[in-house]
């Protein structure tokens, strides 16, 4: 058996059933001339062979991988120069992994986890783009004029080990610049699972948050395991009080798995049942009742979580069981009050920041080391500082470090006070500690659609606005069913990278799914202005002083923190040319 260290370049066509069935056989011969004109000569140029073809993907080794990834990127900016003409549902985008590792050589092909490796790394690369692992990485480290982002240990199917990974992010990255909102989801390489809002049975209305919280307690468990894949409430509670297929469900989440359940409260008992069912075949993988004393609502959540996790055959590090079970308060009434808080203040609106602050309160009243519940009060009155909702944004920006960093101090391993510790020190012009700070958040959630977002506003104020699209990306695919702010934030990165068509249209978009989310309208007013569409950016402004009546340029300026000066005066100026006060 012959064995070998080699660079593996595995590429994939994205969406070829798609494709094919629009239009088979001239998408046959457009990849016949693609490999014939551009990969095979590329391939070639590099030192490279061409291992196996493979219907829409192959397979190439070569001797350097410093060459292996300049052929990666060279092609992939090649493909996005050829496919420019073309409307979306006929475009051709690749897939390329890069990986550095042993092989088995038996004739002219290989086999063994350096080249599985590299096919999973495909699967890790956006459409246009190219990732390669931690060894690839090392290896042309400061070789290659060509940057990457770190998107940290990655599991992957059939490898027992995670696999660090890295995304190239340059020019030849253009194509995959532009999310394509509404675009069909693939199922993930590992278990995926959207956990439904649970059935309130009680007859009671003013109870839906009981059951609302019961499940969105078992998604955020669920989503702190690398090893599976978990939609985010946002996305899965847009069901909420509609009749439902379950395969649709699967289908526009993007998973396999849904969890589905109904809650009934009593005086002094709880009755709840839950349904594990494959989305892709309609049965079912799990079903239990269950019949406890109220008091025991914590161990029921904590004993479904592992029930679920056991029947998608999960297994669990040390480190992550610890913090599966770990809660963040035993007194149900302080558990009933905080779980109305997120709610509250994702809408974005000043008139439901005091009664968040109220509910929050009252939890810490009855439980003073709930963590979650200090972390929404800080939550609260960073709202007020950041949209100018206060005569005293420095005040309300202390009162949030004090209460997010006691939420710190009783549990650090939470992602979403990462998160909003993050955004709290964008606020606080601490640059670094905000991008440290919102790392640490995107490590310990790996399913957490929050801190992907939260990042990409941390790029924004940075200035960093190609960075902000793979992570707003991320962000969607976590949540599919994805808010407002997503979109608005990446309308205002096509914004920055002076693409202001795109940005008109994706702040358009966001405009549909909420059109009193008011930074869209900053988009749209910066954007018109700069087009020298008077009388649209006018249209915007007005649309701002509408939802905030108090709106001005002095304000905006005083709460946004943009690092970059010049950014800041190119987006003053914008607002001032649209027609916002001074």
């Amino acid at each position: 058996m012959e064995r070998r260290l080699t660079a593996i370049l595995a590429a994939d066509v994205v969406g070829y059933s798609r494709l094919m069935g629009a239009d088979e056989a001239g998408t046959l011969e457009r990849l016949k001339s693609l490999r014939k004109e551009l990969v095979q000569p590329k391939i070639t140029e590099r030192k490279g062979r061409i291992v196996k073809l493979m219907g829409d993907g192959l397979l190439a080794e070569f001797p350097s991988v410093v060459e292996a990834v300049r052929c990666a990127a060279a092609i992939q900016e090649e493909m996005a120069d050829r496919e420019t003409g073309l409307s979306d549902e006929h475009r051709i985008r690749l897939r390329i992994g890069v990986n550095l590792g042993d092989i088995i050589v038996e004739g002219s092909d290989i086999y063994g986890d350096g080249v599985n490796i590299a096919a999973r790394l495909e699967g890790l690369a956006e459409p246009g783009g190219v990732c390669i692992s931690g060894p690839a990485f090392d290896a042309v480290d400061g070789k290659l004029d060509l940057p990457f982002e770190d998107i940290g240990a990655q599991q992957v199917k059939n490898i027992a080990k995670p696999v660090r990974a890295y995304r190239l992010t340059t020019s030849c990255r253009h194509e995959a610049s532009t999310i394509r909102l509404g675009e069909a989801l693939q199922l993930p390489g590992k278990p995926s699972i959207a956990v439904l809002p649970f059935t309130n049975m009680s007859g009671d209305p003013e109870q839906e948050y009981f059951s609302d919280g019961i499940a969105e307690d078992i998604i955020t468990a669920l989503s702190k395991l690398s090893k599976l894949f978990v939609v985010a409430r946002n996305s899965t509670f847009t069901y909420k009080g509609r009749a439902i297929d379950i395969r649709q469900v699967g289908r526009e989440q993007g998973v396999r798995y849904v969890l589905e359940g109904s809650v009934q409260r009593g005086s002094d008992r709880l009755r709840i049942t839950a349904q594990l069912i494959d989305a892709t075949t309609g049965h079912h993988v799990w079903a239990q009742r269950y019949n406890r004393a109220m008091q025991d609502v914590f161990e029921l959540q904590d004993e479904i979580t592992r029930e679920v996790t056991s029947a998608l055959q999960v297994e669990l590090t040390e480190g992550e069981q610890a913090r599966l079970w770990a809660s963040g308060t035993r007194n149900l009434e302080a558990w009933e009050a905080a779980i109305q808080v997120p709610e509250l203040l994702h809408s974005h609106r000043r008139i439901d920041v005091l009664p968040a602050r109220r509910l929050a309160e009252r939890a810490l009243q009855l439980d003073e080391d709930y963590a979650s519940a200090w972390a929404m009060l800080g939550w609260s009155y960073w709202n007020e500082a950041f949209n100018g909702w206060t005569d005293d944004p420095d005040a309300a920006l202390d009162l949030a470090l004090e209460a997010m960093e006691r939420a710190r101090a009783i549990d650090d391993s939470d992602p979403d006070t990462l998160a909003l510790l993050a955004f709290l020190h964008l606020s606080l012009r601490k640059y670094d500690e905000a991008r440290s700070l919102i790392e640490a958040a995107m490590a310990l959630g790996p399913n957490n659609s929050f801190a992907p977002a939260v990042a990409a506003n941390v790029a924004l104020f940075c200035n960093k606005p190609h960075d902000m699209v793979p992570l707003l990306e991320k962000a969607m695919r976590l949540c599919p069913i994805y808010p407002a702010w997503y979109v608005g934030d990446l309308a205002y990165a096509y914004l920055l990278m002076d693409r202001h068509q795109e940005a008109i249209e994706t702040a358009r978009e966001a405009i549909k799914i909420d059109p009193d989310y008011i930074y869209t309208y900053h988009v749209l007013a910066i954007a018109h202005s700069e087009l020298g569409q008077v009388k649209e950016a006018h249209a915007a402004a007005e649309n701002i002083l509408r939802i905030e009546p108090k709106g001005s340029i002095s304000t905006y300026e005083q709460c946004q923190p943009y690092r970059d000066e010049k950014l800041r005066d190119r987006i003053i100026e914008g607002l001032r040319n649209a027609g916002l006060p001074e």
